[in-house]
């Protein structure tokens, strides 16, 4: 896995102990849900969005090298990602992939590809 899309950029916000869940989600072109899991364990940092109606009955995991903001106050996290590109990305089921290293591996690549 790459670190960079697996761990906090140094200026998001983000602060020891924080828990994401509950906060909304907003990508680049709009709300897609509400964090309901968040992991930051070092090196394995990622949120599960629960889309809601957006894309029904779904949930997605996004990298936290995605986050490009965090509002305590507000409870709000802006992703430097479209909806577009959300809704692309490997389909994430959570009985299956959930700690699941390949399925990670899969994930960091789609959102973080390597520049040949």
């Amino acid at each position: 896995m790459e670190t960079s899309a697996w761990t906090y950029r140094q200026d998001v916000g983000q602060q020891p102990d924080m828990d994401l869940v509950g906060f909304e989600v907003e990508a680049t072109d709009g709300r897609i849900g509400k964090i309901d899991k968040h992991n930051a364990e070092a090196d394995a940092g990622s949120i599960a969005v629960d889309t809601g109606h957006w894309i029904f009955g779904k949930h997605v995991l996004l990298c936290v090298g995605t986050i490009s903001r965090i509002d305590p106050t507000d409870r709000v996290v802006w992703v430097d990602r479209s909806k577009e590109e959300i809704k692309n990305a490997p389909e994430f089921d959570r009985d299956k992939h959930d700690g699941d290293p390949d399925f990670l591996q899969q994930l960091g690549s789609y959102y973080y590809p390597r520049v040949p």
